[in-house]
């Protein structure tokens, strides 16, 4: 286990990083290597512009429009493998979905031709995310209620150390060729999923008790879940302003791409010192205020970009978003499956996961019709939609404590 190998930390040197990782079972340990691995290895979507206009000599307008496909077969995703997840165990579907990934990156390295390509990308785009349905529905299998806002909060803590690491490791590996990207991303990705299947247990999802209780029907009648699917469409909407629109803005101050690099790289540091700090008091905390305050950040410091005309000014409103990150991520998975029946953890995650592509999906597009308004419309706008997700966590908050309020089935022991 990770704990065993922070031994030498003195206790009285970092007491809050013993308690944010102690109490987890081995196999969710197991999930957490593999979760790192697999995003170590994610090189492939962060230069997949510049694989296909450079390497593949596509036109711009042409990889847009396979990047498009890209992004349709990715809406799906999630909510394909929650059904899975639900009908054929997490364990199966998460293995199946990173080995179709690792079969599909070799076929997009060796292809040809633009047809060839919008078929190959859209099935990568359904396998992608197919193991984060499984994997959010096998942790809480696995851990119990209490921990899971921790457990969740962690895996975002690996799936970021993960990502960071990848995306340098891809900027080197360009050098020696595109195909290296793919070689590695398909072996981390098939590494992945082997990972979970002989490290962790056997699962297997509760029987549903009648047919109105299964299939995403039951999701669509959970006015709850409905409404916490809105607010955190709202949130992804505003965070994904970092991808679309905030480099954009930057320019538009006179600000080089490293000032972009920059502040992004404040993100990842942020994020890997804070979140193992702060996850034990995160994990202990009311839920609904956490959320609350996650997305009261996230929206403030977006909104603040509208005063930020230099590299320390982007840096700074960067830090107060990420605080907010760090805080909405673990504890807004944790709601979705503690909403959900056990037997329906799979599809409530992959509503969780829609969620993101539902306020994802428009940003781009309506961040740029913001920006060519002017800064201060976009910004001020993130900060509007933040504040109304957070009234609205704020207002929900009495239904899900509510929801939760029952006990529930014991978990696996803890190994």
């Amino acid at each position: 286990m990770l704990t065993q190998l922070l031994t030498w930390i003195p206790a009285s040197a970092a007491p809050r990083l013993r308690a944010g990782l102690g109490g987890m079972p081995r196999a969710f340990w197991a999930l957490w290597a593999g979760t790192l691995v697999n995003r170590v290895g994610t090189m492939v979507q962060p230069f997949f512009a510049l694989y296909l206009t450079t390497d593949r000599g596509f036109s711009t307008a042409a990889a847009g429009t396979l990047l498009t496909v890209f992004a349709v077969g990715m809406l799906f995703s999630q909510l394909i493998a929650g059904w899975l997840a639900d009908r054929f165990g997490r364990r199966a579907t998460l293995l199946g979905g990173m080995l179709a990934s690792a079969a599909l990156m070799v076929a997009i390295a060796a292809s040809s031709g633009l047809l060839a390509f919008g078929v190959e990308l859209f099935a990568l785009g359904l396998a992608i995310d197919v193991y984060r349905p499984a994997s959010s529905a096998l942790v809480a299998d696995l851990v119990p209620e209490r921990h899971r806002t921790r457990a969740y909060s962690l895996l975002f803590w690996a799936v970021n150390l993960g990502y960071t690491a990848g995306v340098l490791i891809g900027g080197a590996l360009v050098g020696l060729g595109f195909g290296w990207l793919f070689r590695v991303d398909a072996a981390t990705c098939a590494a992945f999923g082997l990972m979970v299947w002989f490290a962790v247990g056997e699962d297997t999802a509760p029987p549903a008790a009648g047919p109105r209780t299964s299939g995403f029907g039951a999701v669509l009648r959970d006015r709850v879940m409905c409404a916490f699917v809105l607010i955190t469409g709202g949130y992804a909407f505003v965070y994904m302003q970092t991808v679309s629109t905030l480099p954009l803005a930057m320019r538009a101050d006179g600000l080089s791409p490293a000032a972009f690099g920059t502040a992004m790289a404040v993100n990842g540091v942020v994020i890997s010192i804070v979140q193992p700090l702060a996850v034990g008091r995160l994990g202990r905390a009311d839920p609904n205020r956490v959320l609350t305050a996650g997305t009261v950040l996230v929206g403030l410091g977006f909104g603040l970009n509208a005063l930020a005309a230099s590299p320390l000014g982007y840096s700074a409103t960067t830090v107060i978003w990420s605080l907010g990150e760090i805080a909405f991520t673990g504890a807004s998975a944790a709601t979705a499956v503690a909403l959900a029946p056990p037997h329906l953890r799979g599809r409530y995650s992959g509503a969780y996961g829609f969620a993101w592509s539902l306020g994802g999906l428009p940003a781009p597009v309506a961040g740029a019709w913001l920006l060519d308004h002017g800064s201060s419309a976009l910004w001020l706008t993130c900060a509007g939609i933040g504040l109304l997700a957070a009234v609205g966590q704020l207002l929900l908050g009495p239904a899900v404590a509510r929801r939760t309020a029952t006990a529930e089935p014991a978990p696996r022991p803890a190994d």
